[in-house]
């Protein structure tokens, strides 16, 4: 997005005050009338800015009272190991338990779904045949951590009791586990990280500002004879989350 957007400067212009101490956390912020004077810009436009600065941390708004500068949002790990891959339930789960949170998941899912070229490439399978898509939001102590789109081939799970995630007997569990009921067991997974720019939709669902950086763990698990079982995009916002990876060592090994 062009930086001459007015919005943009404004926010640029308050941010920069903040970080230089004019505000300190907890002060309260001039009104919008008063900032849309000051910056030569409309009391829209004001609003605009402040809210961009609320969605990054820098600000909170309180109801009835104003605007004020917050304290800075932690920017926590999130740690991705063969430990939690492996582990009964969600490794999600698992993963923001170990950080004393409460982590859950909303998700829906559509069957019979076309798969597009770049998703077969993944699959293995050629591009139109037909998977289960689901779309999940992770939250951790009701706020948004990550968003994931899955595909699971229908060739593997059609007619089966898992053949969508979020019902049936394993509702809820990892795919690992869910695989594992029906005979088929995940033996690796490989992951690719690349960064990329949040669309509107994504921005809106993570409460972040459009085109910040967020990292796109496009991840795939393999059953023992390397077939793909399941590919998602994940995306994680930068500003809340840097990943880490914990790699086994053998002791014996050289």
């Amino acid at each position: 997005m062009p930086r001459e957007t007015p919005y943009l400067q404004v926010a640029d212009a308050l941010r920069a005050r903040i970080k230089a101490g004019e505000w300190k956390v907890g002060d309260k912020l001039p009104s919008r009338a008063r900032l849309g004077e000051e910056y030569g810009v409309g009391q829209s436009v004001a609003q605009r800015a402040m809210e961009r600065l609320i969605i990054e941390g820098l600000l909170e708004g309180r109801a009835g009272s104003g605007t004020y500068v917050s304290r800075p949002r932690e920017r926590l790990r999130m740690v991705r190991s063969r430990q939690g891959e492996g582990c009964g339930g969600s490794p999600f789960r698992a993963d923001m338990e170990k950080q004393g949170r409460d982590g859950r998941w909303e998700s829906s899912s559509a069957a019979r779904t076309a798969a597009p070229d770049r998703i077969a490439e993944r699959l293995a399978i050629r591009p139109g045949d037909m998977c289960v898509v689901t779309n999940y939001e992770y939250l951790a102590d009701g706020l948004p951590v990550q968003l994931s789109r899955s595909w699971e081939p229908m060739a593997i799970t059609d007619g089966t009791p898992i053949v969508l995630p979020e019902m049936g007997p394993h509702a809820g569990a990892g795919v690992i586990e869910r695989m594992r009921s029906i005979g088929v067991d995940v033996a690796n997974a490989v992951e690719v990280l690349r960064p990329a720019r949040a669309s509107q939709e994504q921005a809106n669902l993570l409460g972040i500002g459009v085109g910040d950086l967020v990292m796109v763990v496009e991840r795939t698990y393999y059953d023992a004879d390397g077939r793909p079982v399941e590919t998602a995009d994940i995306i994680v916002p930068d500003i809340r989350w840097e990943i880490a990876y914990e790699i086994d060592i053998d002791p014996a090994g050289t």
